[in-house]
């Protein structure tokens, strides 16, 4: 990434208030001109911190915050090139359509006809045209969202902040405006950087996620990357589901868990050190036992629309959660099979000791009946 395509650089910012813990801590990023950016965390991780930071309702506590190479952590938010989408939207209710989305053009003291011409063409990127004079308390939750946008793009920013926009709408309406949403931050060719704490949403939506907790970025990196390949326990427990086991890497290419070795496609770490072991349910194919490399009794098993969720348990008393379109039996004996590349390794958060302890369970245990 070249200097010229950074819009925003974060460099060891810290962000603590009063005498509270940190809610930010040495944090450092860069964010790349015209793309689709994700803040994705809990509650309290520092997401919205870093999205006021950025819009410049707050100054950082320490370090640096850069937009297109300058330093701007002093500079006010009117004169920043910023425009926000709050999770209410905050649309002035006494005005309507028309006069929402021209309120910050009307602040420059923009001529009438430039008013009509930049407030028409915003209110075209969002297919409100024809809606100009219709007051705000006749719009729909998804059509105020779409004011609220025109309202921000109307400004021509370099960057728009969208914090938990679609935390308010229904599910049907949420998923069609996270197509919209993507679709008019193509169009518009301009940098989102979009707050939520819904995994699927935001990886329906971005070019990059931030995954954050406790105020540090845990992992960054395309979807698929975060999905795939998740760097800790807390990244593979908060993207999507996924089994995660205590093992040991034998060897570059084969691992140990539940009892067993297993071909993989990880390397680099040592022998003999202590990992854990991801494997999404969706990776789980059910066979009959003997063909599985696991062999577990099911326990429960529920219809989600679009596939069967099956919780299983082995010898060991793990728990496999499996994703598949083939029904199975509550209290039936089956197989789990599952490719080399489907196994992901992490390294172990846990000491020597405490791993062995949990290793201690598998020693003794038989498959098979």
């Amino acid at each position: 990434m070249t200097e010229d395509q950074i819009i925003i650089r974060f460099e060891g910012v810290t962000q603590q208030f009063d005498d509270d813990e940190a809610v930010l801590k040495d944090v450092s990023f860069e964010i790349e001109r015209g793309k689709f950016y994700t803040l994705l965390g809990p509650s309290g991780c520092g997401k919205t911190t870093i999205l006021r930071l950025i819009a410049g309702f707050i100054q950082p506590s320490r370090g640096n915050i850069f937009m297109n190479g300058k330093v701007i952590n002093r500079i006010p938010a009117n004169e920043r090139q910023v425009n926000t989408v709050f999770q209410d939207y905050a649309l002035f209710p006494h005005l309507n359509v028309f006069e929402n989305v021209a309120f910050g053009l009307r602040i420059k003291k923009l001529k009438n006809a430039d008013v009509e011409k930049k407030v028409m063409e915003a209110l075209r990127f969002v297919n409100l045209v024809g809606y100009e004079k219709r007051e705000i308390s006749e719009m729909s939750g998804g059509q105020r969202q779409r004011v609220a946008i025109a309202r921000a793009i109307v400004n021509e920013p370099e960057i728009i902040l969208l914090d938990e926009p679609l935390s308010a709408l229904d599910l049907k309406l949420r998923t069609e405006m996270q197509y919209e949403l993507r679709e008019l931050q193509r169009r518009l060719g301009i940098t989102f950087i979009f707050v939520t704490h819904d995994q699927e949403e935001a990886l329906a939506m971005s070019d990059v996620i931030f995954v954050l907790n406790g105020g540090i970025i845990q992992q960054s990196g395309t979807p698929m990357d975060i999905y795939d390949e998740p760097i800790n326990r807390f990244v593979a427990d908060f993207i999507g589901e996924s089994n995660i086991v205590p093992g040991r890497m034998k060897r570059d290419f084969l691992v140990e868990f539940a009892g067993k070795e297993f071909e993989c496609v990880d390397q680099g770490l040592q022998a003999d050190e202590p990992v854990e072991i991801v494997i999404r349910p969706e990776d789980l194919e059910i066979t009959k036992p003997e063909l599985g490399k696991l062999q577990v009794r099911v326990d429960t098993q529920l219809f989600r629309g679009v596939h069967f969720e099956i919780s299983t348990y082995d010898d060991a008393g793990n728990e496999w959660l499996v994703h598949s379109t083939k029904r199975a039996t509550v209290g039936d004996r089956i197989g789990l099979a599952f490719d080399p590349e489907a196994i992901h390794v992490m390294r172990f958060g846990e000491t020597e000791e405490e791993f062995d302890k949990r290793l201690e369970a598998y020693s003794e245990v038989s498959y098979g009946e």
